[in-house]
């Protein structure tokens, strides 16, 4: 293998973890059994659709409405679970008091910043804000070599003693997941938790998670803070985006800790003990969803996460082509994340367990198979609303729509694609059976969800959202374009990471914190002599 350090080569990191995680690495897209298996199904479909092709239509429709609702039932499921309280780790303000600085652990906070010159100083500004003692703070900003407008962003602001900027080498993949590791191995601290350069903590996130790691068994690997969005009302997408965040993180995240199954870590605010994360050689550097991942590899390890009562305020992306080209990565990463612990089943299924593996492929792989059909099964529902109001216009009451047809009914086009019963045509017989079946799945889900995202919105107290989560459903037919786009690019371009364009959110005026410290003028880069700068 090339040595490291070139561009278009593996740096050590990355390397090492390939070769202790071969097996559950998605440097390797799939497996040529995996990729036979499938193509093997691929060819009975169309075998059966030339054999029979109403059989195999209505048996594969059947098989996708299955999955489909076994999906909504547990998302519901885990919803209700969490709706019962026990979802959260709740630190009370007793526990915070009784805190003494000076017997705080030293706490590493991870900061990746690639083409964030814009916005960089902005975590700076939160991270002053955290109370935390800063003898007791080590902070790591993370840098690639090749991104020379934020290191001079960076190189600009006056950094506290304990900031390390870590400049790694421009090396493949471009990720994540890969800057972090580098930060990993650097790392002093006995925890440490994942910022973006948007993000904005509570001020007491740390001192709650030292209490909660405290408080709980070893065993719990990961504490996972909820997150939102400061710019909620700057347009109709991020309204829908911070809706979609308040019933991901305040309903199904603590329902997947009540059902004790394996949860998709969200993408910052994961606090961990260092001692866990290391054993586990850090993140997955080729795994475009690296927190999805990890939190998988968490569970098989025997550990837990846990959600702690606490926010980090993230900007939603309010620009839809930057928000399709985000969503498309989460779906092509937690594809990558379902193929690749898949690889040896009846390992997984041991290490997971029945339930917990039932769990993995419902929240992964289910909910991404999902978002790819929602668009499809959109378009034959929208189809069969639109036939059955046809058949209303022509003079068939709704008794007479769903009763069948009669011989009335043959001069009138729109009426077969509606409901034809068994024994008649096959070709109409077959297909009203599949419009039938998905537009009742599809009218079920969107009320089940449409539920969900309301009671989301109480819970936060957010009335003046509920007209929007009613509207809910448009913007799911958006999440299956970026699916789309996610799924196609899984097999063109597998880890290439879609970076999120920041900085665009209107920031609330009583959220405003004060700039960095600039000492002023056109600071040049410190030397890598410096201890603040660590050149790789």
């Amino acid at each position: 293998m090339p040595s490291p350090g070139r561009k278009g080569d593996y740096d050590e990191l990355t390397r090492r973890f390939i070769q202790r995680h071969g097996d559950d690495c998605s440097h390797v897209f799939m497996r040529w059994w995996q990729a036979a298996w499938y193509l093997l199904v691929i060819f009975i479909l169309v075998l059966g659709l030339f054999y029979r092709w109403d059989i195999t239509l209505a048996v594969t429709t059947a098989a996708l409405a299955f999955c489909y609702f076994a999906i909504i039932l547990f998302k519901f499921g885990v919803a209700v679970l969490s709706l019962l309280g026990f979802g959260w780790v709740k630190i009370g303000s007793d526990e915070l008091a009784a805190l003494q600085d000076d017997q705080l652990p030293v706490y590493t906070v991870l900061v990746p910043l690639y083409r964030e010159a814009n916005i960089a100083g902005k975590i700076i500004r939160s991270l002053d804000r955290l109370d935390y003692p800063k003898t007791r703070l080590d902070v790591k900003l993370i840098l690639e070599s090749d991104d020379l407008d934020t290191i001079d962003a960076v190189s600009r602001i006056d950094l506290p003693d304990n900031y390390d900027v870590i400049v790694i080498p421009d090396s493949i993949p471009k990720t994540k997941p890969k800057a972090c590791n580098h930060g990993l191995a650097r790392a002093k601290g006995e925890f440490c938790v994942i910022y973006d350069a948007e993000d904005r903590p509570d001020p007491d996130q740390l001192k709650k998670a030292v209490c909660a790691f405290r408080r709980l068994p070893d065993k719990i690997g990961c504490l996972q803070a909820r997150l939102n969005y400061y710019n909620t009302h700057q347009n109709l997408l991020t309204k829908w985006f911070s809706i979609e965040y308040m019933t991901t993180f305040d309903l199904v995240m603590p329902g997947l800790q009540c059902a004790k199954v394996p949860i998709p870590l969200g993408g910052t605010s994961n606090h961990f003990r260092i001692a866990v994360l290391k054993g586990l050689e850090g993140w997955d550097p080729f795994n475009v969803t690296e927190d999805c991942d990890l939190g998988v590899r968490l569970y098989r390890a025997g550990y837990s996460t846990r959600m702690l009562e606490s926010t980090t305020l993230e900007e939603a992306t309010s620009s839809l082509w930057n928000w399709i080209r985000q969503r498309s990565r989460w779906v092509k990463g937690f594809f990558q994340t379902h193929i690749t612990h898949i690889r040896n089943p009846v390992q997984t299924v041991r290490d997971l367990g029945p339930w917990g593996y039932c769990g993995f492929v419902l929240s992964v792989g289910g909910s991404s198979l999902m978002m790819v059909l929602n668009i499809c099964y959109w378009f034959i529902g929208g189809a069969y609303i639109l036939l059955a109001a046809g058949a209303v216009a022509h003079g068939r009451s709704i008794f007479e729509i769903l009763k069948g047809p009669r011989e009335a009914f043959v001069g009138n086009i729109v009426w077969p694609m509606i409901y034809y019963g068994p024994g008649q045509d096959s070709v109409w017989s077959t297909l009203s059976i599949v419009f039938f079946i998905i537009s009742c799945i599809l009218i079920l889900a969107n009320l089940l969800f449409i539920v969900m995202h309301c009671l989301a919105c109480t819970r936060r107290k957010a009335y003046d959202l509920l007209p929007f989560a009613v509207l809910m459903p448009f913007y799911w037919v958006l999440i299956s374009i970026g699916a789309w786009k996610g799924f196609i690019q899984l097999f063109a371009r597998p880890f290439y990471w879609e970076k999120t364009i920041h900085g665009r959110g209107h920031v609330d005026p009583d959220r405003r914190i004060e700039p960095p410290r600039i000492p002023g003028g056109n600071m040049p880069a410190p030397p890598p002599g410096m201890r603040q700068w660590n050149i790789e």
